[in-house]
């Protein structure tokens, strides 16, 4: 993935194939090569899927939160001239998809959040994370899916890192106070972009009744659940979340 970047202006992305635009918007410690089973997927359906990579450790803290992330997305499809395009995001990411959603409704024209933060205020993490202790950060990394053989060294290694990398940190704790402020409970209900909704039954960092709630609160959405499955469904299970995802778009026509 890292080789397919595309470096322009000040935004680095990939992007492959061509058609209806698939925005992917990756979360807090999720890289971006999570994705590469919707990447893999979705370009031969006639999709163009895009990744931009969120600055999330460049910003000011001061500017650090999910607003400036919405706005960041924002300048990366008027940057593109994208308009009606499909959001994809995951934890945090799919978090920034619906305030960029609330903020932009005429440049989204459907919206799919799996694993998403925007409701549940332990979303982001329970408090500080033990730096130096990389058996705690491992375990951590583990029950974030529902097999955790699926938590590879590669991963792990790179959670240690960010939790021992002191700007990272700080801007880590600082998105989540920004996710803890911006719940959207009172949004939702006025937000009247299709959303798919795909969840892991076994969600142990957004639970079960935050998809139910989100199904609940945003009018016109659709819950679809994967058993044996934690909180990113499209690495656990990347066949079973892309089609969901593709049957969906047919079903909805986009």
């Amino acid at each position: 993935m890292k080789d397919n970047f595309i470096t322009d202006g000040k935004y680095r992305y990939i992007e492959i194939g061509e058609g209806t635009p698939i925005i992917i918007l990756h979360g807090l410690m999720g890289g971006l090569s999570n994705f590469h089973g919707v990447t893999d997927f979705f370009p031969e359906k006639g999709y163009k899927v895009l990744i931009p990579e969120l600055p999330i450790y460049e910003m000011p803290v001061l500017k650090t939160n999910v607003k400036n992330f919405a706005k960041f997305l924002e300048g990366f499809l008027e940057y593109k001239n994208l308009h009606d395009v499909i959001l994809l995001g995951n934890s945090l990411g799919g978090h920034i998809g619906l305030l960029h959603t609330k903020l932009y409704p005429e440049m989204v024209r459907a919206l799919c959040i799996t694993g998403s933060s925007g409701l549940y205020e332990s979303a982001m993490g329970d408090g500080y994370p033990r730096r130096g202790d990389y058996e705690f950060i491992k375990k951590k990394a583990e029950n974030v899916f529902y097999d955790p053989a699926i938590a590879t060294k590669e991963i792990v290694d790179e959670v240690f890192a960010t939790v021992n990398d002191r700007n990272k940190i700080i801007r880590t704790l600082a998105i989540a106070k920004s996710a803890i402020r911006h719940n959207m409970a009172k949004d939702l209900p006025k937000m009247k972009t299709p959303t798919c909704i795909i969840w892991g039954e076994n969600d142990s960092v957004t639970p079960p009744n935050v998809a139910k709630e989100f199904h609940e609160l945003l009018p016109d959405s659709d819950l679809y659940w994967i058993e044996k499955c934690g909180h990113a469904p499209m690495m656990e299970h990347p066949d079973q979340f892309n089609e969901l995802l593709y049957s969906w778009l047919r079903k909805r026509n986009f």
